[in-house]
């Protein structure tokens, strides 16, 4: 049975660990955090991920640790790094938790066999170039293998991919990485096979395209609310040309999420460290700011400071439990700082994160779970 380490099985990781469990592989997780190790070696783990705790349960052959040398051995010669990179100020990414993983990689005996990392992160353009020069010297590769999926449906995302990108250090790695997929995709996606910067720079331009689409949507949207038409027969039209298509070419709130509105701005600072101006990325995050802005002045107009606002499904999305860049979220508390009474109802664990920032800003209203 094929051993492959999975190093940081946060949500992400972890999903990424069962399916590949699932699929027949001898998977060994390796996390920093104590007790969640503790909860997922005791099958105690809960999750908000669909099929997360039942496939947990079932699993036979994961193994998690928070040792990093448990992964580094001569039977496991393939190790997915799937670490966050969280944003910089400046829009860029911070690798500095794949670094910390690599310094603590090197400071092991180098493994007999070649060993090929396989970073999952999101990571800027030309940064696994140079992190295989660091680690090629110590008998080890670097591929690129990030993956487009969302929270709340990750499991199922990883399952039936569009396509599976793959960044690879040599052919050979990449047959490796492929035949993985192959293996636990549900679907037949496109293998889309390049090098690593060409890869860096296609996921930043898939999720770059996608809120282009969101905000052009949204202001078509806005467009035909002004000349008092009806925005969904517009938009129906528009994405009934195939050169278009109708995904994500719907009205609503903006775009939000740990993913689009970071991936965008990363791709304009891509750009620009290399003396190009990537002015789309620019106005996209623009437009979604004007969007909500007419969201607010529609409410501002349509509602007294004597009526109450009742604002429901405050996540980025449907099916999750992440509020980060919310649109509907950002948009009642614009309405709240200007004096409208506003209630939100959510789930419990919605919520409790909302209220711990937001205090006493909005009346609340537990739903109960389905």
């Amino acid at each position: 049975m094929t051993k492959i380490g999975i190093v940081g099985i946060g949500r992400l990781g972890l999903c990424l660990a069962l399916n590949l469990e699932r699929a027949g592989f001898n998977i060994l997780g390796v996390d920093s955090n104590t007790d969640y190790i503790q909860s997922i070696q005791s099958k105690a783990l809960t999750s908000n991920e669909p099929h997360v705790e039942l496939f947990l349960n079932e699993a036979k052959n994961l193994t998690v640790s928070t040792e990093l040398n448990s992964v580094i051995n001569s039977e496991t010669q393939l190790i997915f790094i799937c670490v966050p990179t969280p944003s910089k100020i400046d829009g860029s990414f911070n690798h500095s938790f794949i670094d910390d993983v690599c310094d603590e990689i090197l400071k092991l005996a180098p493994p007999k066999n070649k060993t090929h990392l396989i970073i999952n992160s999101t990571v800027m353009p030309g940064y696994c170039n140079s992190l295989n020069d660091r680690m090629s010297l110590h008998n080890y590769t670097v591929s690129y293998n990030p993956e487009f999926i969302a929270q709340g449906s990750i499991i199922k995302d990883q399952q039936f991919p569009n396509q599976v990108l793959i960044g690879e250090a040599n052919e050979d790695v990449g047959d490796k990485i492929e035949a993985i997929y192959r293996s636990f995709c549900k679907n037949t996606p496109r293998y889309s096979r390049m090098s690593r910067t060409e890869a860096e720079i296609t996921k930043l331009a898939v999720n770059c395209f996608l809120t282009t689409k969101i905000a052009f949507a949204n202001s078509i949207g806005d467009l035909t609310i002004k000349y008092d038409v009806n925005q969904n027969n517009v938009l129906a039209a528009v994405g009934a040309d195939e050169r278009i298509g109708p995904q994500f070419l719907r009205y609503g709130f903006g775009y939000g999420g740990p993913c689009l509105p970071r991936d965008n701005r990363a791709m304009n600072k891509a750009a620009n460290h290399v003396g190009l101006e990537l002015p789309i990325s620019e106005a996209t995050d623009q437009s979604n700011d004007l969007h909500r802005s007419f969201q607010l002045e529609t409410f501002e107009q349509n509602y007294s400071k004597d009526e109450q606002i009742v604002f429901s499904e405050l996540t980025y999305k449907s099916d999750s439990d992440i509020i980060e860049e919310s649109q509907q979220l950002e948009l009642a508390v614009d309405l709240a700082h200007k004096g409208y009474n506003i209630l939100l109802k959510d789930r419990k664990i919605v919520i409790e994160q909302i209220r711990i920032i937001h205090e006493d800003l909005f009346t609340y209203e537990v739903l109960e779970d389905d």
